[in-house]
């Protein structure tokens, strides 16, 4: 009996010390923390070293054109909402209607919107989540969808291709992007961990690439990037990047993670995709733009990151 005592001594004490529910950024792992940064992941849950984690490193001349990557269609993002924003204690997050709806794309569903959530560096530096050709972006915003069968996130993940993400890139402006101006506003109000505001007026449209720049993207099968980790999500990501002045990029970085640290370098590193193919869209509509047909020339002929 008092050997069985001393066993569960220890567990609770282990439990205690080491934080064994808990995960972080590499950034918050010092020799006296008690979370688990990205490398040890996969001893708070298995799927995060399985073969078809992400995010990756999308190498350009490797990836393999496919036609079936047509344009989606939006359903209700024109639309002006309110949302629910959130320091979560690992990022920030905004809550979408689910009427919200995409299809196309060689998606097999409609899938409705759930929520969006960003990925930074720190003071504007390299922060994206995936990388093209090894270049890191600024920043990289996920717009998580579900299968419109499903009434929770925690469902949909636990079936394959239950769960498709829109993944942008950010770069480095000029000038401010006046579209963002409500968001970062808001942000001011969201330094700690579980703070909310409500955010009116808000176009997820207005939050993106302009119609014609939406053409080109990437495609494959990975996996959520934070614990779980859970693998079966449909990846789209996106190569225009969204303008964003420094002083914007520079706001994320206002925001704490739950142990106080500043949040910053918010992003899992990029993880091995083993040989797993990742496909281009092709240009299959009619472009009036000359610029643009070029462009989508150019992307067809794997030339895209020269033009």
């Amino acid at each position: 009996m008092r050997a069985h005592v001393t066993r569960l001594l220890l567990v609770s004490v282990w439990i205690v010390c080491t934080g064994a529910a808990d995960w972080c950024y590499q950034t918050q792992v010092t020799c006296d923390s008690q979370c688990k940064g990205p490398d040890s992941w996969h001893e708070l849950n298995g799927d995060c070293k399985k073969n078809r984690q992400s995010p990756i490193n999308i190498v350009t001349r490797k990836t393999i054109l496919d036609h079936k990557l047509t344009p989606f269609i939006f359903s209700g993002y024109q639309e002006a909402f309110s949302s629910t924003m959130k320091n979560n204690g690992h990022t920030v997050t905004a809550t979408v209607p689910q009427s919200f709806t995409v299809r196309g794309g060689n998606l097999e569903s409609t899938y409705k919107a759930v929520q969006f959530h960003f990925h930074w560096g720190v003071n504007g530096s390299a922060g994206s989540e995936h990388t093209i050709d090894g270049e890191q972006y600024p920043m990289e915003m996920h717009i998580v969808h579900m299968k419109e069968e499903f009434d929770s996130l925690k469902n949909a993940l636990m079936v394959k291709h239950g769960v498709a993400v829109l993944g942008f890139f950010y770069e480095k402006s000029n000038s401010a992007n006046s579209k963002y101006g409500k968001l970062i506003e808001a942000l001011t109000k969201l330094e700690s961990t579980d703070a909310t505001t409500m955010l009116s007026g808000l176009s997820l449209s207005n939050l993106l690439p302009s119609e014609e720049n939406m053409t080109n993207y990437y495609r494959y099968e990975g996996s959520l990037t934070t614990p779980n980790c859970t693998e079966g999500v449909v990846w789209t990501v996106f190569e225009h990047p969204i303008p964003l002045s420094n002083e914007q990029l520079v706001a994320f970085t206002s925001l704490k993670f739950k142990d106080g640290k500043p949040m910053i370098k918010t992003f899992r590193p990029v993880q091995p995709n083993h040989g797993y193919p990742v496909y281009r869209s092709g240009c299959t509509v009619i472009l009036l733009s000359y610029t643009v047909l070029l462009a989508c020339a150019c992307s067809a002929l794997g030339l895209s990151r020269l033009y």
